[in-house]
């Protein structure tokens, strides 16, 4: 495997959404998710995660070290009972070769961490054989990603739409049609912030530079190969990377969150924005402290 990563990193992205649902709420009837109080959009940070996960595992097929963990209609422990073939332990043999070797459990979550991109990236908990004491262990990734947020409010609305498609015989006879709805954002711009840890990159995961590159990658690409009509326009406008030069870091990450202003481009700011170019996106780099550098993608 190649060397861990040796520096701290955190990130800012910027997405946005045209007239789509980035992240519906299955318990609001799939509205778009939104705080109540402050009436901001909200895209959970699993979303944001499975299209990494989408982006890499369509980029790698499934290539040595660059499988994906947590997919589509596989079964986890199809994939944890791979570790256990590969270091010839059974159900019946588990608890004598614990006793043997007290490292095993160690071997297997680097296993696992070898084998699958995204627990080397975010971690996982792979404790799906509990009552059988075939476990792989949790792992707590170096890569974490807060919920994101729109940068102003956002209005959803509820489209009515037709649909000429008939489910039964009873159906046809009876209707030509039938209505539905699907709710849009006209156009909102989030922010999400993340967190690259070397320090849990070394001791646990083994996450390397060439991984930190595909994320970089996965990140900036996540919506192009999953678009959908629910989705609108989706699109990722920059992604501003911090670089620490050191493993634990040289300030608070919130003090380089702090020096990315996104404000409005004009100065009528009760006209709703529409686009990308209504916003300006600055960063402080004068206010960054001694040993970060800031790197702007996009």
């Amino acid at each position: 495997m190649c060397e861990p990563i040796k520096n701290r990193y955190e990130f800012v992205i910027l997405f946005d959404v045209e007239n789509g649902n980035p992240n519906g709420d299955p318990d609001a009837g799939n509205m778009p998710r939104i705080d109540p109080e402050t009436g901001l959009g909200l895209v959970t940070d699993v979303c944001l995660k499975r299209k990494i996960r989408n982006y890499v595992e369509t980029v790698k097929e499934d290539t040595e070290g660059y499988r994906i963990y947590i997919k589509e209609k596989v079964p986890l422990n199809r994939s944890d009972n791979e570790a256990y073939a590969a270091l010839n332990v059974t159900e019946k043999t588990i608890k004598d070769k614990k006793k043997s070797d007290e490292n095993l459990d160690i071997k297997i979550r680097d296993w696992m961490c070898s084998k699958f991109y995204d627990i080397r990236t975010f971690g996982a908990v792979m404790t799906t054989f509990v009552k059988a004491n075939l476990n792989c262990g949790q792992v707590r990734g170096p890569v974490q990603l807060s919920f994101a947020q729109s940068v102003e409010p956002i209005v959803p609305q509820e489209v009515t739409i037709t649909r000429v498609a008939i489910t039964t015989e009873a159906d046809a006879e009876s209707k030509n049609n039938t209505m539905g709805r699907k709710y849009i954002i006209p156009y909102g711009l989030y922010r999400c912030e993340g967190y690259v840890s070397a320090n849990l990159a070394r001791k646990t995961t083994g996450f390397s530079e060439e991984d930190l590159e595909l994320l970089w990658e996965a990140i900036l690409n996540m919506f192009e190969h999953d678009h959908a009509a629910a989705r609108g326009k989706m699109a990722v406008r920059e992604l501003i990377v911090f670089k620490h030069d050191s493993e634990l870091g040289c300030a608070p990450a919130w003090k380089l969150f702090d020096t990315v202003h996104v404000t409005r481009t004009q100065t009528d700011t009760d006209t709703p924005a529409r686009s990308y170019a209504d916003y300006t996106v600055t960063v402080d780099e004068a206010a960054l402290p001694s040993g970060v550098t800031c790197q702007r993608m996009g």
